[in-house]
């Protein structure tokens, strides 16, 4: 069973950087398109930035383009978020997610899309 933990959250100050870790474990074939989606309270869980399987290919959302940097080491089988300017808009919990079917270089948006999820770490940016 695929499992993902992740790391690294917590509380800044506007202007600040976090780096947000997303460890997998249970991959037993090729690795997995990866992404991070966050959910602010009252509000629906959003894509944030995604990476394709061998990192060839990445893409954010434009609320975070120019900010945040995603990438992956797949010899550790764990994913990076960046966060760097940060706002406190972009307070919210921040959830890794793992699609074992997309295609070596594609990316999806769609939440509903993805087969393994991380339970959360909360990222707080205070002004």
């Amino acid at each position: 069973q695929v499992q993902l933990v992740e790391s690294g959250g917590g509380l800044v100050q506007a202007g600040g950087s976090l780096r947000l870790s997303c460890a997998a474990s249970g991959v037993t074939t090729r690795p997995y398109a990866m992404a991070w989606f966050r959910q602010a309270p009252g509000k629906e869980r959003l894509f944030v930035a995604g990476i394709s399987r061998y990192g060839s290919t990445t893409y954010y959302a434009d609320s975070v383009k120019g900010r945040f940097t995603i990438s992956r080491d797949n010899a550790k089988n764990t994913v990076y978020l960046q966060m760097n300017s940060l706002k406190p808009i972009d307070t919210a919990i921040y959830y890794c997610a793992a699609d074992r079917r997309l295609a070596t270089a594609q990316i999806i948006t769609d939440r509903n899309e993805y087969d393994y999820w991380g339970q959360g770490t909360q990222v707080t940016v205070s002004s």
